[in-house]
């Protein structure tokens, strides 16, 4: 056995939860937010599609990188909807909350680093010619269809399979259908971590009632048929 190894073993298991879901929180971040940046840099030349896909397969390939581990959550959003469903316990929660977070903050100054600092490190913006009650309701739409495909692989196969591709996929759809009014966050941390660093903190209300409002409305339903 390798000294990572040995190391990684000798974990306990809220640790493991912790690391993994640090990890995968950074990686989702940096592909969210860095595929934003890139797209400013080059003048919006890719458009959309190309900030809808790369979040899409980071989060697919985060769940079945981390899945076993923690349940692959890289968003508070989600972790609450899973609280209240029973699927982590109370002491949980901060374990997965702080790793969130921390990941997120890490993955922005990655790209503050590395990727580039155009767009407000790539934070989410909703667009507010539309009707402020739209906006509200289309984030807790976008939030709330993606914990509802979270729950139908996780009562369903689990996270195995096609899950990764689902959940990313529900993601991207989100993004590419939704952004465009809401700016389609679905994820407090996504969203907190390059709002401060950029100082662009002017919309963090809207994503950090929004999408929580939406992953619970879920979790409420699924806790009461499942």
């Amino acid at each position: 056995m390798s000294r990572t190894s040995s190391i990684v073993a000798s974990l306990s298991a809220n640790r493991k939860r912790f690391v993994a879901e640090l990890a995968g929180t950074f990686f989702v971040v940096v592909f969210a937010t860095g595929s934003v940046v890139i797209d400013a840099q080059a003048g919006g030349a890719y458009g959309t599609p190309f900030a809808a896909v790369a979040p899409a397969v980071a989060v697919a390939a985060c769940v079945y990188a981390f899945g076993k581990v923690s349940m692959a959550h890289f968003n508070p959003a989600v972790t609450v909807a899973f609280f209240i469903t029973g699927h982590i316990s109370k002491a949980q929660l901060p374990v997965y909350l702080g790793a969130e977070m921390i990941g997120a903050v890490l993955g922005s100054l990655f790209v503050m680093a590395f990727v580039g600092t155009e767009a407000n490190l790539g934070a989410n913006a909703p667009d507010y010619s539309f009707p402020l009650p739209l906006i509200v309701a289309v984030e807790v739409l976008a939030t709330g269809l993606l914990m509802a495909v979270i729950y139908a692989v996780v009562y369903t196969k689990g996270l195995k399979g096609f899950s990764g591709v689902a959940i990313g996929g529900m993601v991207g759809l989100d993004i590419l259908f939704l952004s465009f009014i809401s700016g389609a966050s679905m994820n407090p941390a996504r969203s907190f971590a390059p709002a401060v660093l950029s100082g662009a903190v002017g919309d963090l209300w809207l994503y950090w009632s929004a999408t929580f409002a939406g992953s619970s409305i879920v979790a409420f339903f699924a806790k009461r048929k499942f």
